[in-house]
C-alpha cells in the first residue's frame, strides 16, 4: 500500500496520513511532485535483467523522456543479501538536493522518500508501480530499510547521473526510519 504522511518539519510525531492514490497525488502535486502509476507490457520474472525491465516499460519511459528531456535511464536493484546495502542506505539517508530533478519508478519492492518543502516534511512510501519525481533543489532523503528489496528505474537529465549536494542537516534522524514507518502502517 502506497502512503503519504505530511508532518510539520519540527514535529515528526504529528503527521497526517493519506493512503488512497488520488489524495497522495493531489497533496504531492501541491509541491510540484509528480506521482503516478505505470503498468508493464508483460509480467517480469524475479531474474529479469535491465534490458527486460526497460523493455517492459518502454512506452512509459519514452513518453517521460520526450516530456522531460531525460538523457539516460538505468535500473537499480538492491536485495537483502547485497554486500553493500548498508553503505548504499547511508548514502541516501542524509538530507540532500540535486541540481537535476530526480525520477524513480518502482518496478518491484518499496522505499520511503522524505521531501522537505518549506516547513513540512512529506514521507512518501512508494511501492511496485509507483513513479515519483523530486523537483530540482528540493531537499530530501531516501530510506530503503535495513534489508532493502526493490528494483527501480532511474531517469536522469544529465549524463552525470546521481549527483547529490548534502545539506549537513540532521533532520533525517528525527523522522521514522523505513522499517518504523512500515511497521506503523500495519
Amino acid at each position: 500500500m502506497s502512503a503519504l504522511t505530511i508532518y510539520p518539519d519540527n514535529q515528526p510525531q504529528y503527521g497526517e496520513q493519506y493512503t488512497d492514490f488520488s489524495s497522495i497525488q493531489k497533496q504531492l502535486g501541491n509541491i510540484g511532485v509528480q506521482f503516478e502509476r505505470w503498468e508493464a507490457k508483460y509480467t517480469l520474472t524475479d531474474t529479469a535483467d535491465q534490458k527486460s525491465v526497460l523493455e517492459a516499460y518502454a512506452d512509459s519511459i519514452d513518453k517521460l523522456k520526450h516530456q522531460c528531456s531525460f538523457q539516460s535511464v538505468d535500473v537499480m536493484k538492491l536485495t537483502p543479501d547485497h554486500p553493500e546495502k548498508t553503505a548504499f542506505r547511508e548514502k541516501f539517508l542524509a538530507e540532500h538536493i540535486h541540481d537535476d530533478f530526480e525520477v524513480r519508478f518502482f518496478v518491484e519492492g518499496r522505499g520511503l522518500f522524505y521531501l522537505h518543502s518549506e516547513d513540512k516534511v512529506y514521507a512518501v512510501l512508494c511501492e511496485q508501480g509507483d513513479l515519483i519525481s523530486v523537483p530540482a533543489n528540493t531537499t530530501h532523503w531516501f530510506d530503503m530499510g535495513e534489508n532493502p528489496k526493490f528494483t527501480c528505474i532511474r531517469l536522469f537529465t544529465t549524463a552525470d547521473g546521481w549527483v547529490a549536494n548534502f545539506t549537513g542537516s540532521e533532520i533525517a534522524k528525527t523522522f521514522p526510519t523505513f522499517d518504523e514507518y512500515v511497521a506503523e502502517l500495519l
